[in-house]
């Protein structure tokens, strides 16, 4: 049961915490090649994968930096396409967009909507930015350890109070009534 249970993590999960957890000895193409080296993918695939989710996430030209050269979003985003590159079926992403600027969340959310609509996997976000978690298909609101909210961001804005003052203290009125 234990060998089960670390075969599916290690082959269907990925995970993207708020702290990186990167190997700062390892350049950051070293970091996003790891998991398919683990597995003992063919070289020739693992330069072309790093490659490709590293154009997809902006992060191209730092791929022989190492991670205590990065700046916080960057490091963000070399976590997010460390976990990318083995696609995994479920990704989680744990408060992973905090460190990212407004622009490079949106940026960044919309490159990776289309990843997964491509690769078709499950993402759950746990997020405590509006905008991350938005278009989410259904989104759960936590109040105190508690659920007060369950479905989409517009079911939400119209049934929960707690959603609704957090987007109000959150997004501008642009942004509201473009949601």
């Amino acid at each position: 049961k234990g060998r089960k249970l670390t075969k599916f993590r290690s082959d269907s999960l990925g995970f993207i915490f708020q702290d990186f957890n990167l190997l700062d000895t390892l350049t950051a193409f070293e970091n996003i090649a790891l998991a398919l080296t683990i597995k003992k993918t063919n070289y020739k695939l693992v330069d072309e994968k790093v490659k490709q989710i590293a154009i997809a996430l902006g992060i191209e030209s730092i791929l022989d930096k190492y991670p205590y050269e990065m700046s916080g979003g960057q490091k963000q985003r070399l976590a997010i396409a460390r976990a990318l590159a083995k696609n995994p079926e479920i990704l989680i992403f744990d408060d992973s967009f905090s460190a990212l600027d407004f622009k490079t969340d949106a940026i960044l959310r919309k490159e990776l909507s289309q990843l997964m609509e491509k690769n078709q996997n499950t993402v759950l976000i746990v997020g405590q930015r509006i905008a991350s978690i938005m278009d989410a298909d259904q989104i759960i609101v936590l109040d105190d350890g508690k659920i007060v909210g369950k479905g989409t961001h517009d079911e939400l804005m119209k049934n929960c109070q707690v959603y609704q003052e957090i987007a109000y203290s959150q997004l501008s009125k642009e942004e509201l009534a473009n949601a």
